[in-house]
């Protein structure tokens, strides 16, 4: 049974925080980057809260399918931030690229792996869409940022994207290599937490790394082919 955290407990939570926030006072002068930042992921979680609760409680296919695609189009639109050029002929591409293979990603596992019946379950649905678009998201952000980058410099195309490509599947690379050593991932913790058995917390997160690793590499491979022409251009 997983412990019901108190109104205290969180605020207990804040002391780290706290003097974390001082060392980032006195060494870099200026803290109110941080304290903008704890602020805004205070507020977001807690909004979240009560609107999961609302979503769940709604139990309707026509409800999730518009948070599924809130959150394609919030992912599609983020993933194009660190790009050195204008964005907004780009957010088709990225649109695509996310719904390609995110999406399709998102339909396998839930109805080819886990059997969710009826689909829209929202506890199973948007907690799986959520991790399948985040990764998305990085990666094809990390890919269109190297690849640009790479232009810039008059590379080759294809070069430049076999360059641009290896570089947003890192940080999902190191992921799966420091699973169960390093670190416990927060979706088999929070089901251990729960009081899942640890071997099919086990099972549930390979299922979760899977997912992450191939709609993280579709989503970026059909990204860079797709903005392939805009690159050329930034060459010359």
């Amino acid at each position: 049974m997983m412990y019901q955290i108190t109104p205290v407990d969180l605020a207990v939570a804040f002391i780290p925080v706290l003097i974390t926030l001082v060392i980032i006072f006195y060494w870099a002068k200026s803290v109110k980057s941080a304290l903008l930042a704890i602020f805004r992921m205070l507020i977001q979680l807690m909004l979240i809260g009560y609107a999961l609760n609302f979503i769940f409680n709604a139990n309707s296919q026509w409800l999730i399918l518009l948070v599924l695609i809130f959150m394609l189009v919030m992912a599609s639109w983020i993933s194009l931030n660190a790009l050195p050029v204008d964005k907004r002929p780009l957010f088709f591409y990225s649109v695509s690229a996310i719904l390609c293979g995110g999406g399709l990603n998102l339909v396998f596992i839930t109805q080819g792996v886990l059997h969710v019946d009826p689909w829209y379950q929202p506890q199973i649905i948007i907690p799986i869409a959520g991790m399948i678009f985040s990764n998305s998201m990085n990666a094809v952000s990390l890919a269109g940022e190297r690849l640009f980058s790479e232009m810039e410099h008059k590379i080759d195309y294809l070069d430049a994207r076999n360059t641009a490509f290896q570089a947003s599947m890192i940080p999902i690379i190191n992921s799966l290599l420091a699973v169960g050593l390093v670190s416990l991932p927060g979706m088999m913790t929070g089901q251990i937490l729960a009081g899942t058995e640890p071997v099919i917390a086990a099972r549930y997160q390979i299922i979760v790394m899977c997912m992450i690793f191939s709609s993280a590499g579709i989503s970026a491979a059909l990204f860079l082919h797709l903005i392939r022409n805009q690159a050329k251009k930034m060459a010359g």
